[in-house]
């Protein structure tokens, strides 16, 4: 076989030359989401951070998380749009790390591809490295892969990891809770990034709908909506920690709210979530009406409008509301916490939503 003929890595798919492009490209963007503690720069084979830094720690306990996006990504291919599914990365794994009241330190990303187009991978980094700068946290590395014949060429899926750490004494979760405690939530931005394989069944294959398609009821288009990034609350939640008591967090992602806040509830209490305290926003409905689909299967698929939720001691409740206020976060009392006695359920929605 001649040297023209022979295989190569080049004519199997994988195109190097268009990976080191994209690196270059994404550099100015990773350059802005560090910390003091970040060691060296972008382009070595693992992510340095000065650990020194947690002497200041009696106790240092390392969180770790790791997510992705999910099929919001099919989205964002459908759009053409790269740089906010970052957003949606560093919300699903930061915020998993502050529910036990972990401070983000750093992430990593990992981006696989049908086919390296640079422009598209550094605007997917991007969007990485600017959630990281809403969280609070250094972006230390990641990986880029092509992999033609197993994903087309505009295909692709993003995943991150974090790493985040608290004092142990301060080690926030359902063993801080008491009988008593008051639920205070905080309103999303929307679906964020959980719910999108029925989301895309309703509007798309049921519906019919088209992402351009014009919808009075959100203001905008049907794709602008969908990509709604997803709020990030690590600094809100930290912010919270420093100004009011805080017993739990809880992330409202796959599973909806009842689920997830039920992960940090002890055996021996339950909660109470009162509907009529909130009006989800017009996706949520929309997604409901159009599909036919019962509320509590909303409920146990979507946010419905609230993202975190924290749980307070009834004297923490005012200083709570107007630390997250004054963040220009929407959040209200939702419910309380109440003995379990016979009850089953660690927690229960009640009442209708307001309108």
């Amino acid at each position: 076989m001649s040297e023209n003929t022979g295989a190569s890595y080049a004519a199997a798919g994988v195109d190097i030359e268009a990976g080191d492009r994209a690196v270059e490209l994404m550099k100015e963007w990773v350059k802005k989401a560090t910390r003091p503690e970040v060691v060296g720069g972008l382009g070595g084979f693992a992510g340095l951070f000065d650990a020194s830094a947690l002497k200041r720690y009696e106790r240092p306990l390392l969180a770790s998380a790791t997510d992705g996006v999910g099929t919001k990504v099919d989205i964002a291919r459908r759009m053409g749009v790269y740089d906010t599914i970052g957003h949606d990365l560093v919300g699903m794994v930061v915020d998993d790390l502050v529910v036990c009241g972990a401070e983000p330190l750093f992430m990593t990303d990992y981006i696989c591809v049908g086919k390296v187009f640079p422009d598209r991978v550094a605007a997917i980094v991007k969007g990485i490295a600017e959630g990281c700068v809403l969280a609070g946290c250094a972006l230390v590395g990641g990986e880029t892969a092509e992999h033609p014949g197993l994903l087309g060429e505009d295909e692709f899926d993003v995943a991150g990891a974090g790493t985040g750490v608290v004092e142990a004494d301060r080690l926030l979760g359902a063993d801080r809770i008491r009988k008593g405690d008051v639920v205070i939530a905080m309103e999303s931005s929307g679906l964020h990034s959980n719910g999108y394989s029925l989301v895309r069944h309703v509007l798309f294959d049921r519906a019919g709908w088209a992402l351009d398609r014009e919808v009075p009821e959100f203001g905008r288009t049907l794709g602008e909506e969908l990509l709604e990034p997803t709020r990030i609350y690590s600094l809100d939640c930290l912010a919270l920690t420093r100004t009011a008591e805080v017993h739990a967090f809880s992330h409202v992602t796959g599973g909806g709210l009842a689920n997830n806040l039920a992960r940090v509830v002890p055996d021996h209490l339950r909660v109470t979530v009162d509907r009529s305290t909130w009006t989800p926003g017009a996706v949520f409905s929309t997604v409901g009406e159009l599909g036919g689909v019962a509320r509590l299967e909303l409920e146990k698929t979507l946010n419905m409008g609230v993202g975190m939720v924290a749980v307070v001691p009834e004297e923490s409740v005012d200083v709570a509301l107007t630390t997250l206020a004054d963040r220009g976060l929407e959040a209200w009392v939702a419910g309380e916490v109440l003995e379990r006695g016979d009850r089953a359920e660690a927690v229960e929605l009640t009442g209708e939503y307001a309108n």
